[in-house]
């Protein structure tokens, strides 16, 4: 009874953690059409769409998103250009990129 209970709980689990796991940060050419600036400095802009997050520096640059929630959902180095990832939608995240950091409703 114990295993069958075990296996349930894990089978609900899992449909949450494949669609709260995001994607892997991918070098774009062309951004999508839909985003929108959600915080710009000199050399960074970050822009949100629905489940996507694009970011354009014009230097190497490390990156950390966090749900509101403060769990940390993606972190790592981005080289210089255009680059995006896909998370989750309906969600708001805290993106940080050395001093800007910002809140993203997807």
């Amino acid at each position: 009874m114990i295993v069958g209970a075990a296996i349930l709980t894990m089978a609900a689990l899992l449909p949450f953690a494949a669609e709260s796991a995001p994607g892997k940060w991918e070098q774009v050419k062309t951004e999508r059409s839909d985003t929108r600036t959600v915080a710009k400095d000199s050399d960074t802009e970050i822009k949100a769409a629905r489940g996507v997050v694009v970011v354009n520096s014009t230097k190497s640059v490390q990156v950390k998103i966090y749900t509101i929630l403060g769990r940390l959902v993606s972190r790592d180095t981005l080289p210089a250009g255009t680059s995006q990832i896909s998370i989750q939608p309906h969600g708001v995240y805290i993106i940080k990129i050395g001093d800007l950091t910002c809140k993203a409703a997807l």
